[in-house]
């Protein structure tokens, strides 16, 4: 695929290319309807919150880490933040950091504010935090800091190919 492809917009539902392609690998072609642009970039959760007029916590962000140099996808809601340490430990890795940008791009094929949870350009290994699943629908990025869909918080999981944890940042 060329740049300029990849990087144009789908016509359709305004998701990028790569993501719209992997609803219709995934049977999930239905979706499509559901994607919803927004004019103003919906980059963070808060930001995603607030255009769509949801709770932060049914935002599902995306978020790439570094286990000993291997990237994971963490799938955390949006009122939450992931406990490093605990990635860790899940993971069994010495150590875990956040994944830079360049990163972040290479091992998903997205910029950071519209990686969706599912659709990426390599295989990772996806842990998602079973936060998720306090609510009926979640909303993910699709593709673009611009549109996201919703879904159901355990097909999200299953679709990401996520194993369920613990990993939120517990508060005091």
């Amino acid at each position: 695929m060329t740049t300029a492809a990849t990087d144009a917009k789908d016509e359709g539902s305004g998701a990028h290319p790569r993501f719209a392609a992997a609803l219709e690998e995934l049977g999930l072609g239905e979706l499509h309807s559901r994607i919803r642009r927004f004019p103003d970039a919906t980059r963070t959760a808060a930001e995603a919150a607030a255009a769509i007029g949801c709770e932060l916590s049914q935002i599902c962000k995306s978020l790439i880490f570094a286990a000993d140099g291997v990237p994971v996808l963490v799938l955390m809601d949006g009122a939450s933040r992931v406990d490093v340490e605990r990635v860790r430990q899940e993971l069994g890795a010495e150590k875990v950091t956040r994944a830079k940008a360049d990163v972040v791009r290479e091992t998903t094929g997205y910029a950071i504010g519209g990686v969706p949870p599912f659709g990426h350009r390599t295989k990772t290994r996806v842990l998602a935090d079973r936060s998720l699943l306090d609510h009926d629908v979640v909303w993910a990025a699709a593709g673009t800091p611009y549109t996201v869909f919703p879904m159901e918080p355990k097909a999200l999981v299953a679709h990401a190919g996520a194993a369920l944890v613990d990993v939120r940042e517990l508060t005091s």
